[in-house]
């Protein structure tokens, strides 16, 4: 899954539009209500994240439960958070590492995880 294919499917599942609060490509996913982040889409250098080659890589930061981080971590693909507080987020590669499918459940436990509280006990 590629920032795209990500952008698509929280339009089409959250009505949610890529955010660019700064002058280049980082895009931030918000509540609508909350105005929350929710996922973070950067491109940082592959040298950040502790992988030898040269060049960079797009990534998705995400809220997860700190229970899943720790095993999260020691697979292909997921990362200690860049630049978020690494208890409770996870940072993600967008460069096909990760299955299409697990990034999806990230993007849905994220959403949840930062939605109003109102929401959280409507179940929404």
């Amino acid at each position: 899954m590629d920032r795209q294919q990500v952008f698509s499917y929280v339009k089409q599942r959250y009505h949610t539009l890529p955010d660019y609060p700064w002058a280049d490509q980082n895009a931030v996913l918000r509540h609508r209500n909350n105005q929350k982040w929710y996922a973070l889409i950067m491109e940082v250098s592959r040298e950040k994240l502790g992988l030898l080659d040269e060049g960079t890589v797009q990534i998705m930061n995400v809220k997860c439960d700190p229970a899943l981080i720790g095993s999260l971590r020691t697979r292909e693909g997921y990362h200690p958070a860049y630049h978020m507080n690494k208890e409770n987020w996870i940072s993600v590669r967008l460069d096909g590492s990760v299955p299409e499918n697990e990034i999806r459940s990230l993007i849905d436990e994220s959403y949840g995880l930062t939605a109003a509280k109102s929401n959280k006990l409507e179940g929404k």
